[in-house]
């Protein structure tokens, strides 16, 4: 992994993905890129923004919002000069913000967000509709952060069956080969009626690429139990399939991704084809 963006909306300053960031570099040096967007996607003033239910957002002026990406671009350079990091600044400060971070994405290996403060000027329960929109737009794997969490040292992987979380592995391990060593758990949910597809290749696939692997077989009526204690596992990160282009979320049930992210307690990555 060489290119990681840092993405800042409006005022907000993630110090959750910014530590992320810092976190990556010490296994490899990389370039962070910030990447400052307006406070708001305009597409919700002219009406075509193709978001489902109403967008409550408050303009501000224009001058003050400039001075806002200034202070937080300075800010950001101040921070990454302290702690020893490659950087960019990227002031995609166009109309369309969401647009401009698409086309961000497919020029980077990473796209690191906070799972809390991304657009929380537009709805405040996460993940908020501008955040599901770029977890369906994106053209790179997405490291989702809580603000406040334990750095992992752990990994879980979500196997629901469906190719989009065969990728997300395959994308996690191609990203961060020096994980090779950690704690990792190869969860797979199956249904009764139903038997979990290719079990034996995803199994053969994840022993490959983790030395340390554990495999844990649920039902679908342990689900509720499992997302509970995904969320109390400290130092765990969750790799996932999940938001794909045609679906908001295929891993297990469609609420499940959502409801981690909801939570707020352990990073989450994702990708999808």
């Amino acid at each position: 992994m060489k290119k990681i963006l840092l993405v800042l909306d409006g005022n907000h300053f993630s110090e959750g993905a910014f530590r992320m960031a810092t976190f990556l570099n010490e296994y490899e040096q990389v370039l962070v890129t910030g990447v400052f967007l307006q406070a708001i996607d305009y597409r919700d003033i002219v009406g075509y923004s193709g978001m489902s239910g109403e967008t409550q957002v408050t303009l501000s002026p224009l001058e003050t919002e400039e001075n806002l990406i200034i202070r937080n671009m300075r800010y950001f350079e101040n921070r990454c000069l302290h702690a020893g990091l490659e950087f960019r600044s990227h002031r995609d400060t166009d109309m369309f913000a969401l647009q401009e971070l698409q086309t961000e994405t497919r020029f980077a290996d990473l796209l690191i967000l906070s799972g809390e403060l991304f657009y929380e000027n537009i709805g405040k329960e996460q993940p908020n509709d501008y955040l599901k929109k770029i977890l369906r737009q994106t053209e790179c794997p997405i490291l989702l952060v809580p603000e406040d969490y334990v750095l992992p040292n752990k990994v879980v992987l979500a196997y629901d069956g469906k190719p989009d979380s065969v990728f997300a592995i395959k994308q996690f391990t191609y990203l961060f080969p020096h994980f090779y060593h950690w704690e990792t758990t190869l969860i797979t949910i199956e249904d009764d009626d139903e038997p979990l597809p290719y079990q034996e290749l995803i199994e053969e696939l994840a022993a490959k690429h983790f030395s340390n692997l554990t495999l844990e077989v649920i039902s679908s009526v342990s689900e509720r139990s499992f997302l509970k204690s995904i969320n109390e596992k400290s130092e765990t990160m969750l790799v996932a399939g999940a938001f794909g282009r045609s679906e908001l979320s295929n891993l297990f049930k469609k609420s499940f991704l959502s409801e981690i992210i909801q939570q707020h307690k352990i990073p989450v990555f994702v990708a999808h084809r």
